[in-house]
């Protein structure tokens, strides 16, 4: 119990600076899903034949191999889709030239299924946490270097906005699978 009271001590210090204007029981709510989750991450994240290493700082921190980093990628999606305008729908448009951020993103979304399958022979869920992980940092470089709301048409605008919205059903289901919440807004 210490040890997870302290991580939400951690992680309430971290969301409230993410986010200021949370009033203070959804601060509650959101500390403890991910003070919480972060635990669940850094203990699942590991292999089995390593050593495990207790650092609470790491485990709240919303950079690196962290459950924060996830919780947050799942985060600044659906920011994203909240504010996509009225009446535009996430859809591929085949005829497009992607962007390599926007296929590297594609490719990896394509490599969730044999990642739960792999994980389900080898009962090495730590392979999923590598497979979330990637796919969050693929998602910034993604974010970073593919205007989704700014793009320069409808039709790349709704291609964008697809790949935003698998991503995020991606790595809600994935955390999901292990036990580890999200929330729409971090």
């Amino acid at each position: 119990m210490d040890l997870l009271d302290e991580a939400v001590d951690r992680a309430r210090t971290v969301v409230a600076e993410k986010c200021p204007q949370l009033a203070s029981e959804e601060l509650e709510d959101r500390a403890k899903q991910v003070g919480i989750g972060a635990v669940k991450y850094a203990d699942l994240s590991t292999s089995r034949t390593r050593d495990y290493i207790f650092d609470a700082d790491c485990m709240v921190s919303p950079n690196g191999d962290t459950g924060i980093y996830l919780q947050y990628a799942y985060a600044r999606i659906q920011s994203i889709l909240r504010k996509a305008p009225d009446g535009v729908t996430p859809i591929a448009h085949q005829d497009l030239a992607l962007e390599p951020a926007e296929r590297a993103l594609g490719l990896l979304l394509d490599e969730f299924g044999a990642t739960i399958v792999l994980v389900t022979e080898t009962f090495e869920p730590h392979r999923l946490c590598a497979y979330l992980h990637s796919l969050a940092a693929a998602y910034t470089v993604f974010y970073e270097h593919c205007p989704v709301l700014m793009a320069s048409s409808g039709e790349v605008m709704e291609t964008r906005l697809l790949l935003c919205q698998l991503t995020g059903r991606t790595l809600r289901q994935g955390m999901d699978l292990h036990g580890i919440g999200t929330s729409e807004r971090l």
